[in-house]
């Protein structure tokens, strides 16, 4: 499943995001926010079991989450999804994933790896704020499942055609999500009209 995220208030944070003028400052509060915003849409079908709870009136069932959440940014960009998401799942576990590319071969491997338990039991969100040629990505998908998880989310910025296709060729069973569909690649894998080189912009390293 591909869900974009239409909202009016992401749609806003974005386009301040996109503005080559936005310092790091901005740029990073507004990440911030989008990526509470978007965890409350991807959060929609978390599965959740019944349980008993005495009111100061008196019982009542109610229901709570029957599911570890694993939130699983992609290093470096993916952390600045990291703190609006656990706002609103401040139970959530983190792991997290390393990725370089082969100059030669631009083929993404993981350099670095650190995952909680029962994988296999949890709810495993992917995030990272570009999905470009979806290689990094698919690596980090992979890198999950041989670990045991099951129930995957990848929970992304901006998108591509491009990317979102080579993540529903190789795992058709997880879920994209996106606050945008921009254009396309340029001829050096950035996404057009994207927002530039987001972990630079995050970290104020460029």
């Amino acid at each position: 499943m591909l869900e974009v995220l239409n909202h009016p208030l992401i749609t806003h944070k974005l386009t301040q995001m996109r503005s080559k003028d936005t310092g790091t400052k901005d740029f990073r509060e507004n990440l911030d926010e989008i990526a509470e915003l978007m965890a409350y849409e991807v959060c929609r079908d978390l599965p959740t079991q019944p349980v008993d709870v005495e009111t100061p009136i008196g019982p009542c069932v109610g229901y709570e989450l029957s599911k570890e959440v694993v939130i699983v940014p992609i290093l470096r960009a993916g952390i600045g999804l990291l703190d609006g998401i656990r706002r609103l799942v401040p139970t959530a576990k983190v792991g997290f994933i390393g990725m370089y590319r082969d100059e030669k071969t631009l083929e993404p491997h993981e350099y670095f790896a650190k995952f909680p338990k029962d994988l296999d039991k949890s709810v495993v969100m992917i995030v990272d704020p570009m999905l470009a040629t979806g290689g990094s990505a698919v690596a980090a998908i992979d890198a999950v499942k041989k670990r045991g998880a099951n129930n995957i989310k990848l929970v992304c910025l901006v998108g591509v055609p491009e990317g979102v296709r080579a993540v529903q060729k190789a795992h058709p069973d997880v879920d994209i999500y996106l606050a945008a569909m921009d254009e396309k690649l340029n001829e050096n894998g950035y996404i057009v009209p994207g927002l530039g080189d987001a972990g630079d912009r995050i970290f104020g390293t460029k």
